[in-house]
């Protein structure tokens, strides 16, 4: 992932979102995203856009993870009473539907969007 300040990033990953930090230079940082290797490089911005999805405005390209329903909703709650500005807010889609999910969106530092979600059943996350 692209970031144009890694004291920024090392706050955001490491502190705002927990994660492990992992190796490390004066220009990427290995994290821990779940047990999956999550690195941050340093690099320009880049110009952002969106697609009209559910009556949001989704960022693109993003990032997304998919977590269980339990981690997710600590997850919001946490980025919730951190203060945290989301793109688009924590929210249930299809409820009560085949492909119940929560997701949010929000921008680390650098402006990069990150998606959250969690399925009701995981059997569904590419479930076409």
């Amino acid at each position: 992932m692209p970031v144009d300040d890694l004291d920024a990033a090392r706050t955001f990953y490491g502190e705002t979102l927990g994660l492990p930090q992992g190796r490390s230079s004066d220009t990427w940082i290995d994290w821990n995203l779940h047990g999956h290797q999550f690195v941050t490089h340093l690099a320009p911005k880049t110009e952002r856009v969106h697609n009209p999805v559910d009556g949001h405005d989704v960022p693109v390209p993003h990032f997304g993870l998919v977590l269980t329903v339990e981690d997710f909703h600590t997850l919001a709650t946490e980025l919730t009473n951190a203060g945290t500005k989301f793109v688009i807010e924590p929210y249930v889609r299809f409820k009560g539907e085949r492909g119940e999910q929560w997701t949010m969106f929000l921008l680390d530092p650098a402006g990069n969007a990150l998606e959250f979600k969690a399925f009701a059943d995981d059997s569904m996350v590419f479930a076409v």
